[in-house]
């Protein structure tokens, strides 16, 4: 995770925040390549992007995957995403009908909406994403973005 972090903050600044790491048992999709006893943490940098990066973004953490993988087997997985007023959106390799096509061979998912003061499902969002420490990141990170729009950071 170190190393992951470190490249993607050479690549993006430094982290303004970030969750404290959690035991990842939502699914087992991950087991066979990356092992049992999984963590996954959530974390923001203090340079905001303009959303149509986000492909470039979501390729640069596939190579950064690559990078610092054991063969064919990858040690990390890298979920870039952003935060708007409204939603929640990562990028993602894997197509499913809820998710609109970006370019490149990446698509946009929106995870969570924000609807009467915080945020909410799709069907599809994930489980851990719902988890209230969780949750709690994402409305904080997202009143923070407000909070710089209102003073005219873009």
């Amino acid at each position: 995770m170190q190393k992951a972090l470190q490249q993607m903050t050479l690549h993006y600044g430094p982290v303004k925040s970030a969750s404290s790491p959690f035991p990842f048992h939502h699914t087992h999709y991950y087991q066979d390549e990356m092992g049992d006893h999984l963590f996954k943490y959530y974390c923001s940098f203090e340079n905001l992007i303009d959303p149509m990066n986000i492909v470039d973004i979501k390729l640069t953490s596939n190579e950064i995957e690559k990078m610092l993988s054991n063969g064919d087997k990858r040690n990390v997985n890298l979920d870039p995403g952003y935060i708007e007023v409204p939603k929640l959106v990562l990028a993602t390799t894997k197509n499913y009908g809820h998710r609109i096509y970006l370019g490149k061979g990446i698509y946009g998912d929106v995870q969570l909406v924000w609807r009467q003061g915080s945020f909410q499902a799709n069907p599809w969002t994930y489980p851990d994403y719902l988890e209230p420490e969780n949750l709690r990141f994402f409305i904080n990170e997202r009143n923070n973005y407000f909070q710089q729009l209102q003073k005219g950071v873009h």
